[in-house]
């Protein structure tokens, strides 16, 4: 188990310079805009204006704070996300347009290299305890609010957790959100 502070993420430039990034974590590790297998990062988004564009690379958008936005994907009908909507898989290389709905909105951004792992993103909400066991490669937690875990540590909202196939979690909050991330290698894709 990983301990991922919100506090402890520098801000990137995004790849087409269009606002900042923050990593939450990449595999392999040290892996850049190029040579991930996986990326998982939180954004802001303060203004209308196209994504980035990656070659190879599927994504998957889930809005954790704000009013949310209209996405208009490759000629596609929009799609309209917020914070209680399921999170929106899409090609990172396709055309990609974002319009807020009433004011800034912040992203969970997970993106994997087409070919080499498959990723899954649900929201859930926890009243009370929970535990939550990886049953995959990689589960990564994110919190969407302040929440204990069950050694007593505290995490605060955007902190996240990186779990290994077979670690669990137990959580407690009164009224909390969290997204689960889960990644698993795809069977003959390459070991990075």
């Amino acid at each position: 188990m990983q301990l991922l502070r919100a506090a402890d993420r520098q801000a990137a430039p995004w790849k087409n310079g269009g606002g900042v990034t923050r990593e939450v974590v990449a595999w392999p590790p040290g892996a850049g805009f190029d040579d991930f297998d996986w990326r998982v990062s939180m954004a802001e988004i303060r203004a209308d204006g196209p994504f980035s564009v990656f070659l190879g690379v599927d994504r998957i958008l889930a809005v954790t704070a704000g009013s949310g936005l209209q996405l208009s994907i490759d000629g596609e009908p929009p799609l309209r996300l917020d914070t209680s909507t399921p999170p929106v898989h899409f090609a990172g290389d396709a055309p990609c347009d974002a319009a807020l709905l009433a004011g800034p909105v912040r992203d969970l951004n997970v993106m994997i290299r087409r070919g080499r792992f498959d990723a899954r993103v649900r929201r859930t909400d926890i009243n009370g305890f929970a535990s939550v066991i990886a049953e995959v490669e990689q589960t990564l937690i994110v919190a969407l609010d302040p929440l204990v875990l069950g050694n007593g540590e505290a995490l605060g909202q955007d902190d996240a957790v990186f779990l290994c196939r077979g670690e669990a979690l137990r959580v407690q909050a009164e009224a909390a959100r969290i997204l689960v991330v889960e990644l698993e290698r795809l069977a003959g894709a390459r070991g990075a």
